[in-house]
């Protein structure tokens, strides 16, 4: 009769594996630490899978037949493939080959995927990074599909679905060219609101921002007259021209030939979260990438 893998209990094999090496039902009993009628039982019920009597009694213990001699083989490295694979892999970041794709907008890309690339670099050499801009209406559904794997966004964007980790909270300065003529003397409110701004939008052609809302709270206004859409062209913008912005304190460190100053209104501050799926919460190698970035960029705002 051939045995089915549906209905075979394969807990027995570890019993024909012990009687196998020890050639004795008391000793694979020890070995196994059950009782000697229990592997007695298992014999019995690996008989009937194999239709063969497996092992013949003699006066040293017990001789396998040539059925048993068989199985011998196969069945120890399935035995040893199980282990295997119910063995937490072990992650070794020098050794590592895989692709990690980060959802990020381009202020995250500067505050933390440039000093988190440099630290991957020097210790997992051979882990690649794509970045993509963040879609928050799809987010949920590509990182569930794994077409991204952690997403740099802020709270009131992260999906109940998601894990989260806040990495830090964010401060916002004012910054223009050293040698612009405002920095020379304290910011006043009236100057700061004389001055001429540029601000980033996310969306694209807006002139309002939060410290507009900061600024209306007082009953003042700022004039705007730039809008770009990403950080990564203000700093050139504002190193060639009498403009001032106020931007997150993270870009500002970045950002060489830039006078630095706190502004005179108190502008709301953000906080930068981590964010990752359930399908990767337990992988040892997105374990060890979350921890590098939480290392290389989870630090407070300086003052």
């Amino acid at each position: 009769m051939a045995a089915d893998i549906r209905t075979t209990d394969l807990n027995l094999l570890k019993t024909l594996d012990a009687l196998l090496d020890e050639r004795s039902v008391t000793r694979a009993a020890e070995r196994l630490r059950l009782t000697q009628p229990a592997v007695s039982g298992m014999l019995t019920r690996l008989r009937e899978t194999f239709g063969d009597p497996l092992f013949v009694r003699s006066q040293r213990g017990i001789v396998p037949t040539l059925r048993a001699l068989e199985l011998a083989g196969p069945v120890k490295q399935l035995l040893q493939d199980a282990e295997t694979l119910l063995r937490p892999s072990a992650f070794v970041p020098a050794d590592a080959r895989m692709t990690l794709t980060i959802a990020s907008t381009d202020y995250a890309m500067q505050a933390v995927l440039v000093p988190f690339l440099a630290a991957l670099r020097r210790q997992a050499s051979g882990i690649r990074v794509a970045v993509l801009p963040v879609d928050d209406a799809r987010l949920p559904v590509q990182m569930e599909r794994g077409e991204i794997d952690l997403s740099l966004i802020a709270p009131d964007d992260t999906p109940d679905a998601l894990h989260s980790r806040r990495l830090f909270d964010e401060r916002y300065v004012c910054v223009m060219r050293e040698d612009h003529p405002a920095a020379s003397e304290p910011l006043t409110l009236d100057r700061f609101c004389a001055l001429d701004h540029a601000l980033v939008s996310y969306t694209g052609g807006a002139f309002r921002g939060v410290t507009d809302d900061a600024l209306a709270a007082m009953g003042r206004e700022r004039r705007v007259t730039l809008s770009v859409k990403s950080f990564l062209l203000l700093p050139e913008i504002l190193r060639h021209s009498d403009l001032i912005a106020v931007v997150p304190s993270r870009l500002a460190r970045q950002a060489k030939g830039l006078h630095v100053v706190a502004p005179p209104v108190e502008v709301p501050g953000f906080t930068k979260i981590l964010g990752w799926h359930e399908r990767t919460h337990y992988n040892p190698g997105h374990r060890w990438l979350r921890d590098l970035m939480v290392e290389t960029c989870g630090e407070p705002p300086v003052d």
